[in-house]
């Protein structure tokens, strides 16, 4: 009886031992777990990285250690190696809900809306609503053109919360990607109204001045950017380009400067830079620019500059022969034609101008009204 007794005793004792040993283990782990995790709020990924592979190597399927592994190589734009573990954690815990988040970020981070999209939704079916996800999902869909989507989503996000951050700015470019400049103000005004320092914000608002052309507005805004950030490169490309649509050449100039010190190999920079000196009618200067930006690579307002420039110096040689160049690799484009038609009248040559016009048309082509009128006249002159 005592020898019995003993041995169920030595059982149980054995039994506690192995059960306080798991406790121990359990602790150390989530220990490990929560210090690893600290590295990562603290951007010491690496050192994050040693110690839950230091967990994987007692528990291969620790659910925290592999969504952790997961997070780092997002950080890290290792994509493949991020799906992998988010997927592996899924494959031995299926819906964890940080997994599930972590792929869905993914493959947003690499424009795989698709299944961003796939991955949220099957989120909201088996844990419920969640805001930030909801705004995700509207982001996604805006980004795929899927507008009417997008705004359902939106909506959901805005009755819970009216005044939410990422669903006023996401809505907000939702209406200026569709041209609804008024609404997207709207949208974004609110949105300075939580965040008046957001720079960002403040540059889109004077983005749809620029595109309704109420430049005067628009500069505002791009001026308290500006204040914020001074070299801000999209607030100081916007404000050359209200003052642009200004006619305020001298103030144009001075930020496409500024612009090009920014970004010194930017052809669209030079281009415009060249036209602010072309409309000031310093021609030599600008014809430095345009060549600088036509040296980067072919860009036809560049080109179509350089023409305006060999018209101003009443070079109309180079200015056709640079014409007759682009409309060779572009057999048909309206404003390249008209811009020739114009040369050729302007010499005197009314008839190479109605025959290259007459040769469009019997191509088949189509002459928009102001060719058609041009035709006219010379027909009937």
């Amino acid at each position: 009886m005592n020898k019995e007794w003993n041995g169920e005793l030595k059982n149980m004792n054995a039994g506690i031992n192995a059960a306080v040993r798991n406790i121990e283990e359990a602790d150390e782990l989530s220990k490990i777990s929560k210090d690893a995790y600290d590295f990562i709020k603290q951007g010491n990924l690496d050192e994050a990285k040693d110690l839950f592979y230091k967990i994987l190597d007692q528990e291969p399927e620790n659910h925290y250690a592999l969504v952790g592994l997961g997070d780092i190589s997002r950080k890290k734009n290792e994509f493949p190696e991020a799906i992998n573990f988010y997927k592996k954690c899924l494959n031995s815990h299926h819906e964890n809900k940080y997994a599930l988040i972590g792929l869905a970020d993914v493959y947003r981070e690499m424009g795989n809306y698709k299944e961003s999209i796939g991955l949220w939704e099957h989120f909201i079916v088996h844990y419920g609503v969640d805001i930030t996800v909801l705004t995700r999902l509207a982001d996604s869909y805006r980004k795929l053109g899927d507008y009417e989507n997008a705004k359902k989503f939106y909506k959901q996000v805005f009755e819970i919360d009216p005044r939410n951050s990422y669903a006023l700015t996401g809505i907000g470019y939702l209406y200026f990607e569709t041209k609804k400049y008024e609404w997207a103000l709207e949208n974004w005004m609110k949105m300075l109204e939580i965040e008046p320092d957001n720079v960002k914000i403040l540059t889109a608002i004077g983005n749809c001045h620029r595109k309704k052309k109420t430049f005067e507005d628009g500069i505002v805004y791009f001026e308290r950017a500006l204040r914020l950030q001074n070299k801000n490169f999209y607030a100081l490309y916007g404000l050359a380009d209200c003052y642009r649509g200004l006619v305020m050449h001298e103030e144009s100039l001075h930020v496409w400067k500024e612009l090009l010190e920014l970004s010194p190999n930017n052809k669209v920079i030079m281009t415009r830079l060249a036209d602010s000196y072309r409309n000031l009618e310093d021609y030599d200067k600008a014809e430095i620019y345009y060549r600088a930006a036509l040296n980067i690579g072919y860009d036809y307002y560049a080109t179509l500059g350089l023409v305006f420039v060999y018209k101003a110096k009443n070079d109309y040689e180079k200015a056709i022969k640079i014409l007759e160049d682009i409309f060779k690799k572009e057999p048909y484009n309206s404003r390249t034609l008209y811009e020739l038609v114009i040369c050729y009248r302007e010499i005197g040559n009314s008839e190479k101008a109605l025959t290259l016009l007459e040769e469009q048309m019997k191509a088949g082509n189509n002459l928009s009204n102001l060719l058609v009128e041009i035709y006219n006249n010379l027909k009937t002159n």
